[in-house]
């Protein structure tokens, strides 16, 4: 690593209604600790009151929510305009963080893309770099089967299918969490490329 490097910090801001985005979110946090170097923290909003001040420190933060009638919760949106005072009143404490985000259904689609769309923005409007999913489409031709990473064919994030009926002890899949782990990965990376580089200019303007 460069030197003044010491690693990075990612969170994973989520809500979830019934244990499902939960299960997810639990594997976007497991592929953002794989990555060497990387401390990853798990936050649910109902706690976030006791984590602004520790959000600030991140290098980056993944967010998720279920998509509920087209569009991130109620609770996770609760969480995003208490950011207003929070975060962006204060002079947009999360300027230049990573960051990307998930969500989870229980139809295929259920107008999941809205809920990117939606944590996208809110990203953008805190300044910070959106970091996309980066994977194919994996389910779309005759030879592909369920078992792949991205078998929804999303790009802006990471997007899982729970069926309604059943609990997060069995749902959402494999595919689906496997997929989470990747998006927590890849924010990781990202953020470590960015920290390091950060590192190295600022060695070099302690110099000049």
């Amino acid at each position: 690593m460069s030197q003044g490097f010491e690693g990075t910090r990612v969170a994973v801001v989520y809500h979830s209604g019934y244990g499902h985005t939960k299960k997810v979110a639990e594997a976007v946090a497991r592929g953002a600790a794989s990555v060497e170097g990387t401390e990853s923290l798990l936050i649910g909003v109902e706690d976030i009151d006791r984590h602004w001040s520790t959000l600030e420190k991140m290098d980056g933060i993944i967010f998720g929510a279920p998509t509920y009638m087209g569009s991130a919760s109620a609770e996770f949106k609760k969480f995003m305009d208490a950011t207003s005072r929070n975060v962006f009143a204060k002079g947009s404490k999360w300027a230049d963080k990573v960051a990307a985000g998930f969500t989870n259904a229980a139809s295929r689609s259920g107008d999941k893309l809205a809920t990117l769309q939606q944590i996208a923005i809110f990203a953008a409007q805190h300044r910070m770099h959106w970091v996309n999913l980066g994977l194919p489409p994996g389910h779309n031709h005759s030879q592909s089967t369920e078992d792949t990473l991205n078998r929804h064919g999303f790009f802006l994030g990471a997007a899982a299918q729970s069926n309604a009926d059943e609990s997060a002890d069995v749902t959402p899949p494999d595919a689906d969490l496997r997929t989470a782990e990747f998006l927590g990965a890849r924010v990781a990376e990202v953020a470590s490329q960015l920290a390091a580089g950060r590192a190295v200019l600022n060695a070099a303007d302690a110099t000049a």
